[in-house]
């Protein structure tokens, strides 16, 4: 019987929520791996939406777009599960904040910046979601859209992950086609491991995996680091992007 992860030690009255693989959440030691990887891409466009109106589509747990208010005139955070709505709705309180219950297919809200992080890959029509941002958006408003690298996720030559919440998976080349078919301009970043992961990584290619496992390092080991990982252990940069682990469009309206 697989072990069910929940989020541990919420605020009184807040539910947590299950971890099921749909969307990635904090206080889940055993996640934040992946809490991490995407929180680094929210702090990154966070810095870039000083005073503007932002609406976080498909928001989750809703810790993304707590994180925009940091600098946004106001945040809107959207999502169509009724769980995920109620524990954001009372998690994160701030007066430039609020959270609406809709399908990012329906929601529309005049704003400068929409935020699309991790969710394309699970749209039947990406190409009409990129319309709908693009109609909600003011003159040189951004969409940020980000996707997992299809040749990081995937085994080798698959067409797709075992993830069965993602319908379509990327290459650089076909996300960034995607955008240019719907935005004028855009710009592709990609998310690389940095510090310490980076050098998990290295290790990981000079054989720690066989090491771990023949002294029954494993559980310790990852006990400690996975919980350590922080959103300084990645980097985004514009360098080889078949490499990435994910990819972020800066579309320009």
């Amino acid at each position: 019987m697989e072990r069910e992860y929940v989020q541990l030690d919420q605020p009184p009255g807040v539910p947590p929520l299950p971890l099921t693989g749909e969307r990635t959440l904090p206080d889940v030691p055993e996640e934040n791996y992946w809490y991490r990887r995407h929180l680094v891409v929210y702090e990154w466009i966070a810095a870039r939406v000083r005073g503007l109106r932002v609406v976080d589509m498909a928001c989750g747990e809703g810790y993304g777009a707590d994180v925009l208010t940091r600098a946004a005139a106001g945040v809107v955070g959207v999502d169509a599960n009724p769980e995920a709505h109620e524990h954001a709705r009372l998690r994160y309180r701030r007066p430039n904040l609020r959270y609406e219950r809709d399908l990012v297919e329906t929601f529309s809200e005049p704003c400068d910046a929409v935020v699309f992080l991790q969710t394309i890959e699970h749209v039947q029509d990406p190409g009409a979601i990129l319309e709908h941002f693009k109609s909600m958006l003011s003159s040189g408003g951004v969409a940020y859209v980000s996707t997992p690298n299809l040749l990081t996720l995937a085994p080798p030559g698959a067409e797709k992950s075992d993830n069965p919440w993602h319908v379509k998976e990327y290459r650089a080349a076909e996300f960034r086609q995607l955008c240019e078919a719907h935005f004028p301009r855009v710009e592709l970043l990609g998310l690389y491991h940095a510090r310490k992961l980076r050098a998990h990584e290295l290790a990981i290619k000079l054989g720690w995996d066989s090491v771990h496992k023949r002294f029954g390092l494993t559980k310790p080991f990852y006990d400690r680091f996975t919980p350590a990982i922080s959103a300084s252990d990645f980097r985004l940069r514009d360098k080889n992007l078949d490499a990435a682990l994910d990819f972020l469009a800066v579309c320009h309206a």
